[in-house]
């Protein structure tokens, strides 16, 4: 694929009296805060602001409780290790609350908040974008017609060291160590003594439960899942990826770093013949990207897998074919692939495809595309789409949960946390470096009847779909469990939802998933 608290001295319970909040294009809403406060910066005690709001989800009006707040994790001495923010959307229903699914939901990074699916995809206000369009300031939201509040009650969780949580270090009083948590296995435990911890708080035992997770976050998911069902006993419904990656060695980022292992250049292939079609640098441009796709993905398996896994040895006719083939499905010059000895990875293609503009494409959608930081140079050196977005989601996350959700005056968001360096090794008997396709085989293993869904976006060069739909058909697990993954498709990039209609496609084909899976 991203503090300070004035209190009065002992706990306040802050009762304000019920306000009428109306902006263009939103639902009214009515707020009442119940928001516990303990003494200054003090971290080891539980904060939480309680309001209550409408949205409409497709032409259906829904009443929510919010809860915005930080849970504290401790460890087997009893000391507080780390305050973990979150934002929490109740469906006010007087009938089976205890019984209604429950989606936990965060980002990646690793390090990244969950601002991104908060008020891009599944909060009840959306932040305004005009798809791949600039806006300015002063930004604003707008009522979520696809908010997922219909189908599931949503816990939105920031990652150890990002938003309003914070490590809980010895001098403060606890016990938290960074070490303990900036790591795939500590990550994990985070996470999943969170979710532990949160379903007794709030009595969801009983509920349906899913995992929703972006970029690292599918990687968090596998280790999470594998853990809730192994160590905590929660039996989980669905799991629910989007934009996956299961193991580092297969992205196409990271292709130099292990020579010899030719897949992330056939597995991005797909991914870099859609990003030139949609920018209309192909030879030949396929009306359709289907049908065309489908031709690129049987070229990277066949003809282009068996050319590079000759290595030296590949005869200089076939070379050529293979190069003029990859001309015809990527559009980038013949002399460059060439030069690159038919391997292309990701940044490359960026810098590249739209060179002779000086301009590079998105990494995360490549339907974005921005100026060349150097038009020299090998790589492209930032992401268009990050320059697009980042400005109007902090901008208007931190106005909504000050504002509407009542939390987080005088507090500091930290949309990106410093969380190096991140461990990337497993602990004995956890898998291989950087890979957790046997954490997700175990979890589904252990399950038989969990049901993972799949959402991918064409145009997604940092975890292209291809690649991720590769990591699912190798998961080492019984071939029978392979029908229990579903498969989407969206014409957009790893964010999937910036697009409007996929929002939509996405909102559907997730409520769907979630209704028919308990």
């Amino acid at each position: 694929m991203k503090v300070q608290i004035f209190f009065l001295s002992g706990i306040l319970l802050l009762a304000l009296p019920v306000i009428t909040i109306a902006q263009a294009g939103k639902e009214i809403t009515t707020v009442k805060v119940d928001m516990h406060r303990d003494s200054v910066s003090n971290y080891k005690v539980p904060q939480k602001s309680t309001t209550y709001g409408t949205v409409t989800v497709e032409g259906k009006r829904i009443n929510y409780e919010a809860v915005a707040g930080t849970l504290v994790l401790k460890n087997k001495e009893d000391s507080p290790t780390v305050s973990m923010s979150y934002i929490a959307y109740f469906k006010n229903d007087d009938k089976g609350s205890d019984q209604r699914p429950i989606t936990f939901i965060y980002n990646g990074g690793p390090g990244s908040s969950t601002i991104w699916l908060h008020m891009g995809a599944w909060g009840p206000q959306r932040v305004y974008l005009t798809d791949t369009s600039r806006t300015k300031a002063p930004y604003k939201t707008v009522n979520n017609d696809y908010s997922l509040l219909d189908a599931s009650d949503l816990v939105f969780i920031d990652a150890p060291g990002t938003g309003f949580g914070k490590l809980i270090t010895k001098k403060m009083g606890g016990a938290g160590d960074p070490k303990d948590f900036y790591g795939i296995d500590e990550d994990g435990d985070a996470f999943a003594s969170f979710i532990n911890k949160f379903i007794s708080d709030y009595g969801r035992w009983n509920s349906p439960k899913y995992l929703f997770g972006e970029s690292y976050g599918t990687f968090r998911s596998a280790v999470v899942a594998n853990l809730l069902q192994g160590r905590y006993r929660i039996s989980l419904n669905g799991v629910i990826l989007l934009s996956q990656l299961l193991t580092y060695e297969n992205m196409s980022d990271e292709a130099k770093a292990h020579p010899g292992n030719d897949l992330p250049y056939i597995l991005a292939l797909p991914s870099f013949a859609a990003t030139a079609w949609y920018h209309h640098k192909l030879p030949n441009q396929p009306a359709q990207l289907e049908p065309f796709l489908k031709e690129v993905e049987h070229f990277a398996m066949n003809e282009y897998t068996l050319a590079l896994n000759k290595g030296a040895l590949l005869d200089s006719t076939s070379f050529n074919e293979i190069a003029d083939k990859l001309h015809d499905f990527t559009g980038l010059p013949l002399t460059y692939i060439r030069k690159a000895n038919l391997r292309v990875n990701g940044p490359q293609f960026e810098q590249t495809l739209l060179g002779t503009d000086n301009e590079i494409t998105g990494r995360l959608d490549a339907r974005f595309s921005g100026d060349a930081v150097d038009p020299l140079s090998e790589y492209a050196q930032y992401d268009p789409m990050d320059s697009y977005i980042d400005g109007a989601f902090a901008a208007t996350f931190n106005n909504y949960v000050r504002s509407q959700l009542k939390f987080g005056d005088g507090m500091d968001y930290k949309v990106y946390g410093d969380v190096g360096p991140w461990d990337f090794r497993r602990r004995k008997g956890s898998g291989t470096y950087a890979n957790v396709m046997p954490d997700l085989a175990n979890a589904m293993i252990y399950n038989p009847g969990l049901k993972v869904m799949l959402n991918m976006g064409y145009f997604d060069l940092g975890t292209p779909y291809f690649e991720s739909e590769y990591e699912m058909h190798h998961l080492p697990m019984p071939i029978s469990l392979q029908k229990n993954i579903e498969y989407d498709l969206y014409f957009s990039g790893h964010m999937v939802y910036l697009h409007p209609e996929s929002l939509k496609q996405l909102h559907d084909n997730v409520a769907r998933f979630i209704s028919t899976t308990h």
